[in-house]
This record gives structure tokens, C-alpha cells and sequence, in this order.
């Protein structure tokens, strides 16, 4: 199709080409196309045309193959969701906002103008001003924290904002670790060295916050330093659980939960229903692993994967609430029971929108980020409730799995009351998509639609 080229509002090339005609899209289509060799992502809704990039932000996912219901178009790969009209993220995973384009309609004709070649877009924030001296301090490294200082300054917050992590790497998208072998830390780190410095975000690493002081408005580390603070976050995650067992101290078994270890996945046997009694070993390293059901397994390696403890043992003798498990117990805004204090991530337990705020402990990778960032709002003092769908996803042997919903099984679709909870899926997208888009607008799913 045709295209041309001429000088945009800030002088850069801007290039128009005609994607399609008129009627080639009806209301609640989309297709992708192209100009000047860049993909366009072209969507109708109630008549009018929109165009944003066709990859999500987050793992360059095709957006042509997910689920759009209403305006908003969602990840058929993780779920993240984006306005197809301002191209702004609205639901996580990622970081990130697709570049919009201009679309106009003449004599049946749409074309599409592009004035550079983007995959992706950071919203707009604001800078550090050294004459505001309020600071909002975020105890973790994770995705919670980063989402948080990144919402704030989206939101015009020009105070202090400090990160504080245990972790010897900026925050860093830690599901890659099991997803391959070796992988360079540079490239899963989640933000550039220069990116924190452009925007005044200071990230102290090897940092780890012992106590909380919640009536003098400080945390002291491990090195007895202390840090002031006007807001703060709580978002530390949790840690792998260790196995309990005779040897479980043996050189060769290992937990999965920082840059240092890795995980290859080949070969792999179910031992469904069963459980470790015994590790045995020889020279002080990992032989043998024995099965309650009487099998003996030979192992150079054991990697354990049992579950996780919320860190959350810095805040004994706080006025900061827990639960039975150690998770920080907080509101749909994100509140602790200390005014001033948040928390958000795998170490919280909350009140979840779609099981009628039932307190949940969930440790989804998409939560934490959407935690983050409704805790930055409430600093703000911009009530916003927490109301995301969870969406969890993963890969075995090549194969991929996605979840959304809650319930305490996972299974094809998990019916109660005869209403879809949670769905799953192998290797079948967007149908999980489509069903966390329902029920982020509030719709009851039941069986015979989800299947």
C-alpha cells in the first residue's frame, strides 16, 4: 500500500502509510500491519481507529494474538494488559507503555503515520528536586519496589526515593533464572545503572534492614546504619524454604532464589505423591535421595522447590501485623497497621477482589508489580484498591502453562459455586487471556464459556 514521507511536529521524518480500508475492521477487531517495515497493531472500537506497536513490552509477545475485550488488549504470552488508545500499561507484567500512532480515515482509506521506529515506550516521569526533602524508602529489590518508585515519579513525586536490597544486583527479573543456564547479569537486570541516576532513584545493594522503628520513622541494616524515612514500603519477598530432612545440609543440594543459582530442566521424572525422608551422601556431598514410597535416587544435584518463607522477621517487636505464616497483613490499599507503613510482593497477604476479599498469600511475579504500584498511589493519597486478576505463568520441557484466577487446585477450569475461579491452559492461547480480561471487568465466567 501507498506511503509517504514528511517532517513530523519535532522534525523528525514522519512516515504515513494506508494499512487498509475502512471496512476491512469491525467494532472489537484487530489486525496487525505495517508501515516503513515497522508492525503496527490496528484496533476498531466503537468506530474509531487506533494504532500502538505490536509487541508487548514486557517479552516482545505478539499483542495480534491476544485477547482484547473492551479497549484494552492483553498479552496472550503473561497477561499484561495496555489502553489500545494511549498505549499506556495498565496491567502487568513489564515495565512499559507501547508507542501510539496517528491514525486518520479519508475517503474510506486508514492510514497510520509513524514518526520513529519504536518496540516500546517508558512513561513519562519527573526528576528529584534537592529542595524537597521528603523521602519514601522501599525496603527490597524486587519488582514491588521498582514499580513503586517508577509509579511515584510518574505521578509528579519529587522527593527522595530510596531502594534498599540485600541482593548484590539491582533489581533484576529473577523468573529468568529458571528459565536458562548462565545467564549474564547484566541482562536481566530490569533498569539500567543510568536509568535510576536519570530519574533520582538511589539503589543501595548488599543492604539488609534488621529493624523497623516505626514511631521514630527509621530502619537500621545490618551494619548499624540507619535510614529516616516519611513513607514506607515493605516489599522483601520471601526465601525458598529449606528441606528438613537427614541430610539436607550435603554439598550438591541447593535452593532456587538468587542470580548465583540456575536450573536446567531435561529428563525429568514425576515422582507424584511421594516425599523425601533421607539424603544421603559420601564425603560430606549428595549420593542418594530416599522416597517414602521406598525408592532410592541417585543424585549428584537435589534442588529443592517446596515452598517459601515471607521475610518478613525484620519487623519483630514492630507494631507492624502478620499472619500465622509470617506475611505482612495489609488492606486493599496496601496499608499495613501502621500508618505510614505499606507493603506489597510475595510477602504480603491481602484481600483479593475476585474471591470477595478473601486474605490471600500470593507470590505472582504480575502482583507484585501491580502492589507496587497501588502502594505509591495511596502515598500519594490517590485512593486506588487493589483489584488485579493474578496471572502466573511458566515453561517445562518447552511447553507453556498459564493460570489465572485463584483457587487451590490447578486444573483445566476450577468451578465453585458454578462459576469459573481460575483457569489453566497448556500450550492453548489466548484462552487464558481472554478469561483474566473477563474477569478483570467484574464478569462472572462460567464453565461452558471458559471452555
Amino acid at each position: 500500500m501507498s506511503q509517504s514521507r514528511e517532517p513530523g511536529p519535532h522534525g523528525e521524518e514522519e512516515v504515513t502509510g494506508q494499512v487498509c480500508q475502512e471496512d476491512d475492521l469491525q467494532d472489537g477487531q484487530m489486525r496487525e500491519v505495517a508501515v516503513a517495515d515497522q508492525k503496527v497493531l490496528l484496533v476498531r472500537i466503537q468506530g474509531q481507529f487506533y494504532a500502538v506497536g505490536s509487541q508487548c513490552s514486557h517479552y516482545n509477545a505478539p499483542l495480534i494474538k491476544g485477547a482484547l475485550v473492551g479497549d484494552r488488549v492483553r498479552c496472550p504470552f503473561h497477561g499484561a494488559c495496555f489502553s489500545v488508545k494511549t498505549g499506556d500499561i495498565e496491567e502487568y507484567p513489564g515495565l512499559d507503555c507501547l508507542p501510539s500512532y496517528k491514525v486518520k480515515v479519508v475517503d474510506g482509506n486508514v492510514y497510520v503515520s509513524i514518526s520513529k521506529s519504536l518496540s516500546k515506550r517508558v512513561k513519562e516521569m519527573c526528576r528529584m528536586s534537592p529542595d524537597i526533602k521528603q523521602v519514601v524508602l522501599l525496603v527490597g529489590g524486587g519488582p514491588a519496589s521498582l514499580v513503586c518508585a517508577e509509579t511515584l515519579r510518574q505521578n509528579c513525586f519529587q522527593g527522595r526515593i530510596v531502594i534498599l536490597t540485600k541482593d548484590t544486583l539491582a533489581p533484576f527479573d529473577k523468573p529468568k533464572l529458571s528459565k536458562a543456564l548462565n545467564v549474564d547479569s547484566g541482562s536481566i537486570l530490569l533498569r539500567s545503572a543510568d536509568f535510576y541516576q536519570q530519574y533520582g532513584i538511589e539503589v543501595r545493594t548488599q543492604t539488609e534492614v534488621v529493624s523497623v522503628n516505626s514511631d521514630d520513622k527509621v530502619v537500621k541494616m545490618s551494619d548499624g546504619t540507619v535510614q529516616q524515612y516519611d513513607q514506607l514500603l515493605i516489599s522483601t519477598g520471601c526465601r525458598a524454604r529449606p528441606l528438613s530432612c537427614p541430610g539436607s545440609h550435603l554439598r550438591g543440594v541447593k535452593l532456587l532464589q538468587s542470580y548465583e543459582d540456575m536450573l536446567e530442566e531435561q529428563n525429568v521424572k514425576f515422582y507424584m505423591s511421594d516425599e523425601v525422608t533421607e539424603i544421603r551422601g559420601e564425603d560430606g556431598k549428595v549420593k542418594e535421595v530416599v522416597l517414602k514410597g521406598g525408592a532410592i535416587l541417585e543424585a549428584d544435584v537435589v534442588i529443592a522447590g517446596i515452598g517459601v518463607i515471607p521475610n518478613s522477621d525484620f519487623l519483630a517487636g514492630s507494631r507492624v501485623e502478620v499472619d500465622s505464616k509470617k506475611a505482612v497483613i495489609v488492606d486493599k490499599f496496601m496499608r499495613t497497621s501502621v500508618a505510614g507503613i505499606f507493603s506489597a510482593g510475595d510477602v504480603t497477604s491481602f484481600p483479593l477482589s475476585i474471591r470477595d476479599d478473601q486474605r490471600v498469600h500470593i507470590g505472582h511475579w504480575q502482583m507484585s508489580q501491580a502492589q507496587g504500584r497501588v502502594a505509591a498511589l495511596n502515598m500519594l493519597n490517590k485512593p486506588t484498591k487493589i483489584e488485579s486478576v493474578p496471572f502466573f505463568w511458566t515453561v517445562l520441557l518447552g511447553k507453556s502453562i498459564r493460570y489465572t484466577g485463584f483457587s487451590g487446585v490447578l486444573y483445566k477450569v476450577s468451578i465453585r459455586d458454578g462459576v469459573a475461579v481460575a483457569a489453566a491452559s497448556l500450550m492453548f492461547d489466548p484462552a487464558v487471556a481472554r478469561i483474566a480480561e473477563l474477569m478483570a471487568n467484574g464478569q462472572m465466567v462460567t464453565k461452558a464459556q471458559a471452555q
